[in-house]
């Protein structure tokens, strides 16, 4: 008696941990000063994107090289900052597609702390400084990596982009969390549900899907799990031998870019 009694003590002790500091978890911000020289992408541009919450989040900026020309808005995965993705989105700019590269509250020398509602926060504010910079809707087309996925689906819910991709994206951070921590009730216990799989079904442009076979952080199952939802027209890019963080070591900037020309 005395054993389940502990046992019992202990995993109400870890799964009151797990409530409380899921976010720890789910968010890895860095912080420190985000130039895009330094990160060696100096044709892009810092700049402040404003949020309806009132924040001033830090961006990298660069138009289209011309007004026919697709502009990608990057959304990042959970962890480091913007400088962390310059290497992934500088065959975009060599390409010429106009680049905004959001770094979310808390991120850099952002202020502010993510959550689920917070990110959507950041991305719709984006969104608005892309129409400010006068770059239409229907020339945009939405990006988002890992945790970032999760952020794309929301925004670009029943919007007229011109597309969406998503790298290594989760049916739901719920089914995530699942795989993670087996033994808890996740269904329960995830404030930040991210719950891409319900949302699928709202977007109305080409959706590109790419996920690594062996991607141990987010399965390739949840990534199939999604596209099987999704409507048409999709693609779906399953990449033999790649993970979850090096995706961009098997070529894929080149098919992305080769999508975007053909499809877009």
């Amino acid at each position: 008696m005395s054993f389940v009694i502990t046992a019992v003590t202990i995993y109400a002790v870890l799964l009151g941990l797990l409530y409380v500091f899921q976010r720890n978890l789910m968010y890895h911000p860095s912080s420190g000063h985000m130039d895009p020289a330094h990160y060696g992408v100096p044709e892009m541009t810092s700049v402040k994107v404003e949020t309806d919450d009132g924040l001033r989040l830090t961006a990298w900026y660069r138009p289209p090289a011309n007004e026919d020309t697709l502009t990608l808005l990057y959304l990042h995965g959970n962890a480091g900052h913007i400088g962390y993705r310059a290497d992934k989105v500088k065959p975009y700019l060599e390409a010429g597609y106009g680049m905004l590269l959001l770094s979310y509250r808390g991120y850099g020398t952002n202020p502010g702390y993510p959550t689920e509602d917070h990110l959507y926060l950041d991305s719709r504010a984006a969104l608005k400084f892309l129409a400010d910079q006068h770059i239409p809707i229907f020339k945009t087309v939405i990006y988002g990596e890992s945790l970032g996925t999760g952020v794309a689906v929301e925004v670009a819910q029943n919007l007229g982009i011109a597309g969406l991709v998503l790298e290594a994206p989760f049916s739901s951070m719920v089914d995530a969390a699942a795989l993670h921590f087996k033994l808890f009730p996740t269904s329960l216990l995830v404030r930040d549900k991210y719950d891409s799989l319900s949302k699928i079904n709202n977007i109305k442009a080409p959706i590109l899907i790419i996920h690594g076979k062996n991607d141990r952080t987010i399965p390739y199952s949840l990534g199939r799990k999604l596209y099987d939802m999704a409507p048409q027209p999709k693609e779906f890019f399953g990449i033999p031998n790649a993970g979850h963080n090096d995706l961009y070591d098997h070529g894929v900037a080149a098919k992305i870019i080769e999508y975007l020309e053909n499809n877009l």
